[in-house]
Formats: structure tokens, sequence, C-alpha cells
């Protein structure tokens, strides 16, 4: 077969035949092989040698990545492929599997509509293996497995043929079992993987070949034949006759959908607004010359170009001078640049249309999730991460004059990763540095020295705990240091069912608006009267307005939410965060002249009851997530 190298013109032009185009990501637990899976579709398009794929992992292109043989953060590219006479477009990213880097596949997640599993035949399925597919079936991405290393199975296992075939049926059905549980009810059965169904590939990565079923029947190739040369040490003849390139690019194909497709169905779990408006139908359709819709899910700080946003873009057109409503700032920015990433560069283009992936540059202060588009509309759904930064140290810059540079260094480095927490303990000036582990905050540290050029000192890592209460206490009065506004106050652990909801981005932080947060509530068993009255989520904790007809409460109510804030933010036995309370405002005497009852009043009134209703209760430190 001709192999044809794409230029980045050709990989422009592809973009606009949505039907062409493959949005997905490679995803597995750490050393399973996805970068070296990645390489062989790389040598596809004619970017790196044939020769080289598998070795080189053009994909880990970061210093940190080559040395220690992991990959640490998503990659980007685009690969055009010629596939039986036509011409298509795969948008691809390459995911780490390292637990303490989670964050940049649950991100890469919203920009895919598909994802290749891989799972490693002798390890099978694995702790990250289930959190990396739980996280694309929650953004509806489809599912296709690429079991790698099945040449391990024979020559270091010595498994027969039978044994061989069990083995690789049982991590089958471990997948299927996880399909059933996580994937959307309606596509349960549909997204199952199979061999007959053609979206399960067996292979070596390293070694260059894969098999499907499809592939076999076509070529008249069998397991017994790879048995065969896997056992002598021959894959010379399984690279020539079952190319991996060529299966994977064929289960890509025929088994992930387009834009046009997947839009459809993952719009309404992504956006919530109004579907029968001008902007949700475009979204829907992938329509290019609809209104430009995007959602930001990377924030690169290139040293030149400033901030750079990688989208994907549900509608419309981006291009060079597009004004973007940027929905966290309420204002419009242009657009000075826009490219796609093919791994290490970013390349310019002239525009980018919808069903694609873009890098734009000239939006400033970006975050992760931003919603942007060519008016004001309903933002995205935030995008959750699913564990939290359990790790943390402090760090300091080791001359005084670097200290400017290195909080604009840990600002960028929160941009870029938003897993990593940044925060100033105000009782002592330190700068703490919070991540998913020992490693993550390694990288981190390693970055400021070397990329940043800045001179660090850092303390030991500790653990991050939380503070939660064992049972129900109160009510408890507290005064104001003025003694004439009082509040009564009861603390309760908060129910099982509702936390769990709050842990998976099912109700968010802040007031609940409208009506299905609080039926969220209600379904996991809270009162309906009481999940009507709630003032304030925060950190998972609840603040419940449970008092009748007490005057003025209204008028202090946003320092009432001040003061649990505060007292959430830094619990009572070692001042850590809390998490896990329900605080119920049972009855208030509030003075009637306002100058009575400022900050200063109110604030301790309403902190200083919950505290010692939490040391009544009994207070339980537990480390974040148990």
């Amino acid at each position: 077969m001709v192999r044809k190298e794409y230029v980045v013109n050709e990989v422009q032009k592809l973009m606009y035949n949505q039907e062409q185009i493959r949005n997905m990501a490679i995803v597995a637990h750490v050393d399973h092989g996805k970068t070296t899976l990645t390489d062989s579709l790389v040598a596809r398009a004619g970017l790196i040698s044939q020769e080289l794929a598998g070795q080189q992992r053009m994909l880990d292109f970061d210093e940190q990545e080559q040395a220690r043989g992991i990959t640490i953060k998503a990659a980007y590219i685009s690969l055009g492929f010629e596939f039986r006479g036509k011409d298509y477009l795969i948008n691809l990213i390459d995911t780490p599997g390292h637990v303490d880097f989670g964050g940049h596949v649950t991100r890469a997640m919203r920009a895919v509509d598909g994802i290749v599993l891989v799972i490693d035949a002798v390890e099978g399925v694995m702790p990250q293996t289930e959190t990396v597919l739980r996280q694309s079936l929650k953004e509806k991405a489809r599912p296709t497995v690429f079991i790698n290393k099945v040449d391990r199975l024979i020559n270091e296992l010595k498994l027969g043929p039978e044994e061989m075939q069990a083995k690789l049926t049982k991590i089958i059905t471990n997948i299927n079992k996880l399909i059933r549980n996580y994937a959307p009810p309606e596509y349960r059965e549909e997204w199952a993987v199979s061999p007959e169904k053609g979206n399960v590939a067996f292979g070596s990565a390293y070694h260059r070949w894969a098999i499907n079923v499809p592939y076999m029947k076509r070529s008249g190739f069998t397991f017994k034949d790879i048995y065969e040369f896997c056992a002598k040490g021959n894959h010379k003849p399984l690279v020539e006759k079952a190319p991996i390139d060529e299966v994977i690019l064929e289960m890509a194909v025929m088994h992930l959908p387009n834009p046009l497709i997947a839009q459809k169905y993952r719009i309404p779990v992504i956006w919530k607004g109004d579907a029968n408006s001008d902007e949700g139908k475009a979204m829907a359709l992938c329509d290019r010359n609809g209104n430009p819709c995007a959602v930001i899910f990377g924030v690169l700080v290139d040293p030149h170009a400033g901030e750079v946003g990688v989208c994907r873009v549900f509608s419309g057109t981006i291009k060079k001078g597009t004004e973007l409503w940027l929905a966290s700032r309420h204002k419009a920015e242009k657009v000075q640049q826009v490219g796609v990433y093919m791994g290490p560069d970013r390349i310019l283009v002239d525009e980018i249309p919808a069903g694609n992936i873009a890098a734009i540059v000239g939006l400033h202060d970006l975050y992760v999730g931003e919603t942007v588009s060519g008016k004001e509309i309903e933002p995205f759904e935030q995008i959750k991460h699913y564990s939290e930064p359990v790790v943390t140290k402090s760090i300091e810059a080791k001359n005084t004059r670097d200290l400017v540079k290195l909080i604009e260094a840990l600002r960028e480095i929160a941009k870029e990763d938003p897993t990593i927490k940044i925060e100033i303990k105000q009782e002592t000036g330190e700068h703490l540095i919070s991540g998913m582990g020992e490693l993550h905050l390694e990288i981190m540290e390693y970055k400021i020295r070397n990329e940043k050029k800045i001179e660090i000192q850092t303390s030991k890592p500790i653990v991050v705990y939380r503070e939660t209460i064992k049972s129900e206490f109160g009510p408890v009065e507290g005064k104001s240091p003025n003694k004439h506004t009082k509040f009564k106050v009861i603390v309760s652990p908060l129910e099982p069912e509702i936390y769990k909801k709050m842990a998976d981005g099912e109700i968010p932080d802040g007031k609940p608006k409208g009506k299905p947060i609080i039926e969220k509530l209600v379904e996991a068993g809270m009162e309906r009267n009481e999940a009507k009255n709630i003032k304030d989520i925060y950190n998972r904790c609840i603040l419940v307005d449970a008092s009748k007809g007490v005057q003025y409460l209204n008028e202090v109510m946003e320092l009432l939410i001040q003061g649990f804030e505060e007292a959430v933010d830094s619990g009572p036995l070692a001042r850590e965060k809390i998490t896990g309370i329900k605080v119920k405002i049972m009855d208030a005497t509030i003075h009637e002249d306002p100058v009575h009852r400022g900050p200063a009043q109110v604030i301790p009134a309403i902190r200083r009851p919950i505290y010692a209703a939490m040391l009544m209760a009994g207070v339980l430190p537990g480390v974040l997530g148990l």
C-alpha cells in the first residue's frame, strides 16, 4: 500500500469533511503501551519512520517524559490517513496512565468522541484501566479495546493456545462488566466490546503488529499463525501481514463515531442550555456555519505567544480575528492566531471548523472548562476531576528577588494543570502546592527549577487531611462579640448518598440553582423542605436555613455564608478543611440596628457555634476521599 504523507495543508482540507473525522484518545493504565501504539499511527501518517515507531515515543516529547519513560501530560496531534480509498482525519490525544496525572485524562474526555482502551495482556484490567474507562463513559466517549503485549503470554508466561484465549476472554468479560456498570443505559448493549464485532484488537505495539476478527477473515491469518511466529520470536512476518496501524485505524474508522453522530448525543450531556435554541441546534448538528461554540479543555503557556487555549469546536468556524465571548469573564476578546498541534509543535492554520480540535491564541485568563462562543450562551458543564490533591508541600524561593517570578510560575502551572492547587497560608506566608501524589509534585518542582529557572526549596510532603463529625449535635448558641446577635445551629453528618453525588460532581458548590439539583438532593435522602432552604454548598458541606420568621435574617445571610465558608476552610481540631457536614440555622436573634450586625459581629457568631457543636459531636480526622 502506498503510504501518503500529509502535510498540515492536507490536514486542514480534511477538517471540512466531518463524516471522515474521528476525535479519539488513547487511554490505559500506566505502562500498558499507549505512546508506543501512538507511534505506529504517527508513522503511518508519515511523520516518523516506520522503523523508529514503538521506540521513539514521539508524543513523549517532554524531557522528563523521555527520562522517566512515562507520559506526564496529554499530547495532541492531528493526523491524516488514507483508508480504503478515502481520506480520514484523526484528531488524536495521547493521555498519561499514571494515577498522579489522571486529570489530563479527565480533560481529554471532553474533547473526544471515542477511545482506544489499551490493556496489557499479562496484567489485565488494572485500577487505572477502570478509572479511565469510567471517565470516558461519563462523557459519552465510545470505547474500543486494544489488548497489547500478547507476545508476553506466549514467551514469558508460556501459555498454550487454549490458555491464552481463556486469558484474553477474561479481560474482555471484565471490560464489558465495567461498560454495563458505567455506560449510559441506552448504550450498554451497543457499546459492549467483542472480537466478533471487530471493536477488540490483539497485538504487540512494540513489535508493530495487531489483529482483529474482521482482519483475520479478510487476510486468512489466524491465532495459530500468531502463536507460532511469537513462539519463535519472529515478529517480522506479523508486521508484514498484520501491521498495527492498519488494524487500529480500521477499528477507529469503523467503530468510533464522527462528530456529526457523536454531538447529537454528547451535547445534551455536557451542555444544559436550550436544545431548541439556534446555538443548541448548531452544536447538535455540528454546523460549521453556525455560531462559534467551543470548550477549552487544555491551557498551555507559550513563552512567546502567551496563553494557548486548546479547545474542541462544537459549532461554527474559528479563525483569526473571530470575536469570542468568554463565559466566566463576561467579555469578548479577539482571536489572534489559530493552529493545530502536531505533538510538540503548534502549527498555524487559517481556520478550524466545527468537529475539530483547535489551538487558539489571544484570549486571556483562560481556565480549563471555559466556554468560548460567538455570543453569550449558557456555559458548558464544568469538567469534574475524579480525584483531588492529597499531598502538600510548602515551596519558597531561595532568593527573595525571585518571589514575584515564583508566584507567576505557580499561577501558570495551576492554569496548565488544574489538579495542582496553590494556596498562600495567611498565618505563615508560606506558598503551599498540593498535588495528586509525590511524583506529581516532583515533576512540578522540576519544571520550576529547570524550565522557569527559579531556585526553590521545598518542605517534606505531608498528606492532606479533612475534618468531619461522627454524630449530630445541637442546638448550640453562638453570640456576637457585642452580645446583641445570637444564632442557634445544629451540625450533623451529611447523608452518604448526598456526599457521593457531590464527589461525583452531580451536586456543584454554590446555592442550588433550579429544580434538578433539589430533586437530586431529595432522591439522595434529604427532606424536600430542607433541600429548598439550602443557602450554600461549599467543599461538600451544606448550610441550611431551618429557622422560621426571623427578622433581618435575609439581610445578614451573605455574612452567615461567609462565616460558614471560613469555618469549613479551617476546622476546630487541626485547622484542616471540613468536609461532609450539614449546618442548620435553627433560630436567631438579630439586632435591629445595621451598625451592630456587621461582619465583625455576625461572622464570629456563626463560626463559633459551628466549631463548638462539631467538638461536642466528636470531630473525626480522615484522609481526603476516605
